[in-house]
């Protein structure tokens, strides 16, 4: 691809989308881009990469099978080809030590306490597991309380566990948070949920507290998703990342009540459900024993495996050591159990060969100006997503560049692949000043930003992102939307539900040599504007105000102060 014809620029004015447009910016003079060759070379590495990444030859890429070592050497040889350096100090991988639990028991929990006990069983009322490696873990007559919605957000002085100690006790909680409750705008983030709402974070939180077990209460509504996503997610082989302490730091019983079965508990007890849920959405809400315990058992074996995240990099030349993050998982479903003649590989096309094969058309556009690069720039395609976003958790607690070092960064998962769109949607619309740059390059293609149409459903907290967000990196996740430029929002709508219909996370997901890749490359084009503005400047993205993860990212810049570094991020640098 050569690089001619339309200046290409950071900072305010991110890139011009047409030849034949004028910059004053100094920095925008300093690089020559063909904007329309660019397009047309991303759409081109797209149909090459999808089609090999999603071809029956790879199985479905899942972890720690022929499909893995396919993928991942792959993609080592396709960064090499462009001339990358390995991104973990001389490897192209990132071991990722992961462990697979497997029931072999049917729990069932028992409520003490009542005028006839009542019981809970696996799969109809109760999901249960547990994040501890041990093949027996047992709740024996533990002491149930109710706190809201286990939530500690000092940010918003909310405290459900306030002056309650749950140390060998169960807690029950509600699922989302308050804001999505009483639907008050002023409340939490309102309808969109925050990492609060998320059911990670109540397992974290009630382990902080000391708790025995935690049960969420699910509601379809407030969850996002219905009880039938539980029992799906939640059955057969669990993946979860090696812990050198095997899991001793989480709740021994991690589990859903279905929302009916909830109530009905609540009511032989003496309790209100829907009373105190309100009670518990209102600020005004103190815990509660429930006067009754819990017992249940249950039995698991495990097996340990490696898998592995792949690194390139395109080191910078005036702060080598300050990174650009791009990230897509590269895993998918793999082969499952079938008929003869049926379909059993889970290709994902769209995902995430898509996100993934964005790395490659990224890394081979970014050098072309590698010269230019005063940052470096990290490729990071990560493992076990689809278990849990386990590949990215592994990076973030083991980074390569520190947190305060690693700038910004881009997730790419699930791309359209439907035709150009004026649209593009931001999931975790407002959470940093990502978002700026991002406008500003969405304007150059003419092209606006628009907020998730589900926001409640708490998107922002179920990809890669979420990870590298948590430890406090401004990340950015956003994509084409649906009001399609040459056939309307209609046709975009209908696109996007017949694919979350027929082909999402089914064997259907398969490579379309037909696709209309332009929009695809659009977006590609959005992530490498934005990627550019943060390469070739001192621009410090920050998470905004109320944000649940400002906190991580001012701690990572103590972090680099007190470390002694030569150069640490100063407010002045923040965008």
């Amino acid at each position: 691809m050569s690089i001619r014809n339309c200046l290409a620029g950071a900072m305010a004015i991110v890139l011009l989308a047409a030849c034949g447009q004028s910059n004053d910016n100094p920095t925008a003079k300093a690089l020559e881009i063909d904007r329309k060759a660019q397009l047309g070379q991303f759409t081109e590495d797209f149909h090459t990469h999808i089609a090999v990444l999603a071809s029956d030859e790879f199985e479905g890429r899942a972890p720690a099978t022929a499909g893995e070592e396919k993928t991942v050497n792959y993609l080592a040889q396709e960064f090499a080809k462009l001339g990358l350096v390995p991104g973990n100090n001389d490897s192209w991988f990132q071991e990722v030590p992961v462990v697979s639990a497997t029931l072999t028991n049917s729990p069932v929990l028992t409520v003490a306490g009542l005028p006839t006990p009542m019981t809970f069983e696996q799969g109809d009322s109760l999901m249960a597991w547990s994040k501890r490696e041990q093949a027996a873990i047992t709740l024996a007559d533990s002491e149930m309380v109710f706190a809201g919605y286990g939530i500690v957000a000092p940010e918003y002085q909310w405290n459900d566990y306030q002056g309650l100690d749950v140390k060998g006790k169960t807690v029950v909680v509600l699922v989302n948070d308050p804001g999505y409750a009483t639907q008050n705008a002023e409340l939490f983030n309102g309808n969109a949920m925050t990492y609060y709402g998320r059911w990670t974070y109540k397992y974290e939180e009630a382990a902080r507290q000391g708790a025995a077990a935690l049960l969420i209460v699910h509601e379809t509504g407030a969850a996002g998703y219905p009880w039938e996503v539980v029992t799906g997610s939640w059955s057969g082989d669990q993946i979860s990342l090696a812990s050198a302490d095997k899991g001793a730091n989480r709740v021994a019983v991690e589990g859903w009540l279905r929302g009916d079965a909830a109530e009905a508990l609540f009511a032989a007890a003496g309790h209100d459900f829907n009373a105190l849920k309100a009670q518990a959405a209102s600020g005004t809400f103190a815990p509660i024993s429930l006067g009754v315990s819990a017992s249940t058992a249950l039995s698991i074996t495990h097996k340990h495996s490696q898998s592995r995240n792949v690194m390139a990099m395109i080191p910078g030349h005036k702060r080598s050591d300050e990174v650009v993050l791009y990230m897509a998982h590269w895993d998918h479903l793999g082969k499952k159990p079938g008929a003869d003649g049926e379909d059993v590989i889970f290709n994902g096309a769209v995902d995430n060969a898509t996100g993934t094969s964005a790395l490659l058309a990224l890394a081979r556009s970014f050098m072309e100006i590698e010269s230019s690069l005063d940052r470096s720039i990290l490729f990071v395609a990560v493992t076990a997503e689809e278990s849990g976003l386990l590949g990215s958790a592994y990076y973030s607690q083991n980074p390569v560049f520190k947190p305060y070092k690693t700038v910004g960064g881009i997730n790419m998962d699930a791309m359209n692949v439907n035709g150009p769109m004026d649209d593009v949607v931001v999931i975790g619309y407002g959470a940093s000043s990502m978002q700026q740059l991002l406008a500003q390059a969405a304007a150059q293609q003419g092209r606006k930003l628009v907020r998730e149409p589900t926001p409640e459903k708490g998107y922002f907290y179920r990809s890669d992102h979420f990870n590298m967000s948590k430890v406090g990196v401004p990340m950015l996740y956003a994509k084409g939307g649906q009001e399609h430029r040459e056939h309307g929002s209609e046709f975009g709508k209908a696109q996007s539900a017949d694919y979350g219909k027929h082909r999402y996370h089914k064997p259907a997901d398969e490579y379309d040599p037909n696709w209309d890749l332009r929009g695809t490359a659009e977006d590609a084009q959005l992530y490498f504007d934005v990627g550019l503005a943060l390469a070739t400047s001192d621009i410090y993205p920050q998470w905004h105000a109320k944000s649940e993860f400002l906190q991580a990212r001012e701690a990572s810049i103590a972090a680099c102060r007190k470390g002694g570094e030569r150069r640490c991020p100063t407010a002045s640098t923040q965008q």
